[in-house]
């Protein structure tokens, strides 16, 4: 009997929930953009930019919660669409920079809180899966 190749996409696209992607552009406020997260919950861009906006007023803690949600839901969305542990996740696709914003925020929130080593592993994880991702 043959055995069946088992192999992984070279790529993982994911997709957003439809809509969320439009409401999280139109709003226009920190509680907006909660809204949009509350409403969408696998919304992986609402989840990074929550986290930004905590990151940026220097609340680290807060924003290493928000990127770790939208880390591990995303995460969990890449293997359900046949990401095995290797292969591109591309920064191209719009949707997937919800999930790749996410561990970048954590990263960079891991190094703020002191925590070295979860923040070379999510910038190294990063580079392995979108090298063409924007450094900021």
């Amino acid at each position: 009997m043959a055995e069946l190749p088992l192999t992984e996409p070279a790529e993982t696209r994911i997709e957003e929930p439809p809509g969320s992607l439009g409401e999280l552009r139109s709003a226009s406020s920190p509680d907006g953009v909660a809204a949009v997260a509350a409403r969408y919950p696998s919304c992986l861009a609402a989840w990074a930019a929550l986290g930004e906006a905590e990151l940026a007023a220097d609340s680290a803690v807060a924003a290493y919660a928000y990127f770790r949600v939208g880390y591990h839901r995303g995460l969990d969305r890449i293997r359900r669409a046949g990401w095995r542990g290797s292969g591109r996740v591309p920064w191209s696709h719009e949707p997937n920079q919800g999930f790749l914003r996410c561990l970048r925020g954590l990263g960079l929130a891991a190094a703020r809180i002191d925590e070295v080593d979860e923040a070379q592993r999510c910038a190294d994880f990063l580079r392995q899966l979108a090298p063409e991702a924007p450094e900021d």
